[in-house]
C-alpha cells in the first residue's frame, strides 16, 4: 500500500530542506561539516530506498546499496573523528547520538520480532537519545550557532520520516 499523499509531500519536503542545508554547510561550513551532512543524506536516502522500496530491489541493487552505506558510513565516522581532533564537542556528541540512533533503527528494521518482544526497553533508549539530541538543538541555539540548531532539528524532523516510513511499512506487512 503506498504511503499517502500528505507523506509524500512531507517527506520530499524534507529533501529539498536537507539540499539547501548542504548548499549552507558548503558556503558556511567547514569542511568536516560538509563531508558529516553529505554521508548523511547519502546514508539517509540509502535507508529509505530499503524501507519504501525493499522488496523491489535486486541483489545487484541491495549490493550497490550496501557499498554506498559503507562509503557513507565511513565518512560519518571520518567526520566524527574530526570533530573531536577539532574539540567540536557539540558536533561530536551530536555524531555518535546519530550513530546509535541509526544503530537501532537497523535493529528495527532486521529483527522486528526481538524488538517486539523488548518494545517497552527499545522506546526507552529510542526516546532517550532523541531527547538528547534535541538538547543539543537547544545548546546550539543557546550559543548562536543557528546553523547548526537548525541542521540539528532539520535531521530530528527527517528521522520523525523515517520512523513513520518503519511503522508505515509494519502496517502494510
Amino acid at each position: 500500500m503506498p504511503a499517502p499523499l500528505w507523506f509524500r509531500a512531507f517527506k520530499r519536503a524534507i529533501y529539498a530542506l536537507l539540499a539547501l542545508n548542504l548548499a549552507l554547510y558548503a558556503l558556511f561550513g567547514s569542511a568536516n561539516e560538509l563531508l558529516d551532512s553529505a554521508a548523511w543524506i547519502v546514508l539517509l536516502v540509502l535507508f529509505e530506498i530499503e524501507t519504501a522500496h525493499g522488496e523491489r530491489l535486486t541483489p545487484r541493487g541491495r549490493l550497490g546499496i550496501h557499498l554506498a552505506r559503507f562509503a557513507a558510513s565511513a565518512g560519518v565516522l571520518a567526520a566524527a573523528v574530526g570533530y573531536v581532533l577539532e574539540r567540536e564537542w557539540l558536533d561530536a556528541a551530536n555524531t555518535w547520538l546519530w550513530l546509535a540512533v541509526v544503530a537501532l533503527l537497523e535493529i528495527e528494521v532486521r529483527f522486528p520480532l526481538a524488538v517486539e518482544r523488548r518494545r517497552r526497553l527499545f522506546w526507552a533508549g529510542t526516546g532517550t537519545l532523541y531527547a538528547a539530541l534535541g538538547a543539543l538543538v537547544l545548546a546550539w541555539a543557546w550559543r548562536g550557532d543557528w546553523l547548526d540548531a537548525w541542521d540539528a532539528a532539520l535531521w530530528l524532523t527527517a528521522f520523525f520520516a523515517i520512523e513513520l516510513n518503519v511503522l508505515h511499512r509494519k502496517k502494510s506487512l
